[in-house]
């Protein structure tokens, strides 16, 4: 027999950002603790509002099935004596589970035979059963920062205020920190009264609907997604929305009433992110546009509520949108009344970090760094200046008024008062591109210019960082040095620049570090900490793990280089002869440790098989060699495979590790050859076959 649970959370209201993030938890958690103590069911299935989380498992089985446990005892070499009698041990085994003799059990184990005693265990009633998982549930959530309310000891997002479960229609009783379960639950805050007794799961959803709660996540979406785009409609707009507000926007609301409210059209000369970043961040608002992708004079916001009152919540958000709006036109009038150059100076009075000076300094290194790109990409002089003015510009406006109240604008402020000082075009938009990509799925830097000042501004952060010890630690990235790194090489694969990593890192250590041996340390760490991001990168475009982990052995420069030879490597691997080649080469790599030079003396090589190698060798290296300069990797690999017979004889006929030292040493020298022509496109002894 089966029946359904209703298990609910109720709370105080919970993060939005907590929510989604709490469903998937709460689903595993439950799927986990049912598959552990065998409770079978059709489906879970998890709801949440800003007020609750609920878990609803249909049909879920009444009780465990019996379920038989197998008891190991003695060995029986020590369950019986010589004439075959019980001894000691084995009846002091079978009181102790209240078994008899014939009850036994005689199976083998790891070479030996044991005595085993099979026990039916009846099964548990699911309600039994429900009043330990549910509470464990609860304490197995967790959240980017928790709390304790009262003198209690259990953490959790928010207080805990109710707790409702109920399955078919019976209560499931416990308690947790003062909150006893129940059969009642509550309807929205403000539109509906006191308690719902809940007789039956059957009757739970419905119940909360009537009380104004649209429990489902995803149908509280669609009311505001379609809700949203018809008024912007009906002022012949388009609804501007992305995934993260809307969701947001979801979480925060019980029962979603969309509205549509305007403002002044003077503020409309005002750019656009200027106008959308007070609706969108601070007031969870939707902008509307015009198909030509100009602002209306129209916001649509969400109520938590129905339509009573709806004119006057409008007349309240206009108000609050009004402040707002005129808060930044002044911002914008008070800032432009000074060229951006003006504001480079008052860096000097705003510390970046304490152990790597003010933003002015970085600026200063920033500049550095992007002369040192310049430098390898052998730009010309008109365009470095572009670079060069736009790194000297690219914090200004962070000392604006502006940026100071909405900090989001950074760079795009930046871009928009150099426009206004008479700046180039190309400078005003790589300040705007420095600060691409701030996410995963974020565009890139759309100008060169704006590609190197990104770099450099985000190498500058990861490598101070890591020259003050202050790298990432676990889960811990306060800097956001991983997505800094992920940028740059996201940024260097896809259209470059192809700038040499080491290079780079390097011009940016020696502004930091004076002292050789700590930056040396400090370089090795910052190319470690960017050879595992790139790992991750690779991986997720298909690598296999190992094949990563060969490309990135040893020496990186270039990014769009390491991801060639990782690309050709997985197509050179789908070979069926694969696994032999693999072998021999591994064998290359392990004895060549053991060489001390790379010199090979032709006249000491006295076997027919080491001379065929030999000739083999010198007669592809050049070839290969030739190949690896014009990054031609499946080529080169296609070359690098017509080694493997010469070496398979070579192995199979020479003793590598003779007793004549100079036999032995040259060989090993041939060996350390190969291994060296061929470790310029991978460390073939770190993949697996």
């Amino acid at each position: 027999m089966t029946k359904d649970l209703i298990f609910e959370i109720g709370t105080e209201e919970l993060p939005a950002k907590y929510i989604p993030a709490a469903i998937e938890q709460f689903k595993e958690r439950a799927s986990d603790k049912f598959k552990s103590v065998a409770l079978t069911y059709e489906s879970i299935r998890v709801y949440a509002t800003p007020r609750r989380l609920i878990l609803f498992v249909k049909d879920l089985i009444d009780k465990q099935d019996n379920y038989t446990i197998n008891i190991k005892g003695p060995t029986k070499k020590s369950a019986f004596d010589g004439q075959g009698n019980p001894t000691k041990a084995l009846v002091g085994f079978l009181n102790g589970q209240k078994a008899r003799l014939e009850d036994i059990k005689i199976r083998e184990l790891n070479g030996s035979e044991y005595i085993y005693i099979d026990k039916e265990i009846s099964g548990r009633y699911t309600i039994d059963l429900l009043k330990e998982i549910l509470p464990d549930i609860i304490k197995s959530l967790n959240f980017p920062k928790s709390m304790r309310w009262g003198n209690h000891d259990i953490r959790f997002a928010r207080p805990i205020r109710w707790l409702l479960a109920i399955y078919g229609n019976e209560v499931i009783k416990f308690d947790i920190e003062g909150v006893s379960s129940s059969n009642f639950t509550y309807g929205h805050r403000f539109l509906s009264n006191g308690k719902l007794v809940i007789e039956s799961a059957d009757e739970f959803f419905s119940k909360l609907e009537e009380a104004y709660v649209i429990y489902d996540q995803d149908k509280r979406k669609k009311i505001i997604l379609d809700g949203s785009v018809k008024l912007a409609e009906s002022v012949s707009g388009k609804l501007i929305y992305d995934d993260e507000l809307l969701e947001e926007i979801t979480y925060i609301v019980e029962y979603p009433t969309p509205l549509i409210g305007s403002f002044d059209d003077e503020f409309l000369r005002l750019p656009n992110e200027v106008v959308m970043t007070p609706m969108k961040e601070h007031q969870r608002y939707f902008p509307v546009m015009n198909g030509n992708g100009r602002l209306l004079p129209y916001f649509i916001t969400v109520r938590n509520g129905d339509e009573n009152y709806i004119d006057e919540v409008k007349k309240g958000n206009e108000r609050v949108l009004r402040a707002r709006l005129k808060d930044a036109d002044f911002f914008y009038e008070e800032d432009l009344k000074h060229p951006l150059e003006y504001y480079v100076g008052r860096l000097k009075n705003v510390l970046f970090q304490a152990e790597l000076g003010t933003l002015y300094d970085k600026t200063q290194r920033i500049i550095e760094i992007c002369e040192s790109i310049c430098e390898q990409l052998s730009m010309e002089e008109d365009y470095r200046w572009v670079v060069n003015r736009a790194a000297y510009l690219s914090k200004a406006d962070l000392v604006t008024q502006m940026v100071y109240e909405f900090d989001e604008l950074q760079g795009i402020m930046g871009m928009y008062y150099a426009m206004a000082s008479g700046e180039k075009e190309e400078v005003a938009k790589a300040i705007k591109d420095q600060y691409k990509p701030s996410f995963s799925g974020d565009e890139l830097p759309e100008t060169m210019a704006g590609r190197i000042l990104s770099i450099a501004d985000k190498m500058d952060t990861v490598v101070g960082c890591f020259s003050r010890g202050l790298e990432p630690t676990g889960s811990q990235d306060p800097y956001g040095l991983r997505r800094s790194v992920i940028a740059i090489i996201n940024i260097i694969l896809n259209g470059g620049p192809d700038i040499d990593i080491l290079q780079t890192l390097d011009r940016a250590a020696t502004l930091m570090v004076e002292n050789e041996e700590d930056k040396g340390a400090v370089e090795n760490k910052v190319i470690n900490f960017i050879k595992q991001r790139f790992k991750g990168i690779l991986i997720d475009e298909g690598i296999r793990y190992d094949v990563a982990d060969a490309v990135l052995d040893g020496e990186i420069r270039h990014f769009p280089d390491v991801k060639k030879r990782a690309v050709s490597l997985m197509r050179w691997l789908d070979n069926e002869e694969i696994e032999l080649i693999l072998t021999v080469f591994k064998r290359v790599s392990n004895l060549a440790r053991y060489a001390k030079s790379d010199e090979i003396r032709p006249e000491l090589l006295i076997e027919d098989s080491e001379k065929m190698m030999y000739d083999s060798f010198i007669r592809i290296k050049n070839d290969v060699e030739a190949e690896i300069k014009r990054t031609d990797y499946d080529h080169a690999l296609d070359i690098i495979k017509n080694l493997y017979h010469p070496l398979n004889k070579f192995f199979e006929n020479v003793l590598v590790m003779t007793e004549d030292e100079k036999l032995k040493e040259n060989r090993l020298a041939l060996l350390l050859s190969i291994q060296k022509t061929m470790s310029q496109i991978a460390n073939f002894s770190l993949i697996s076959y």
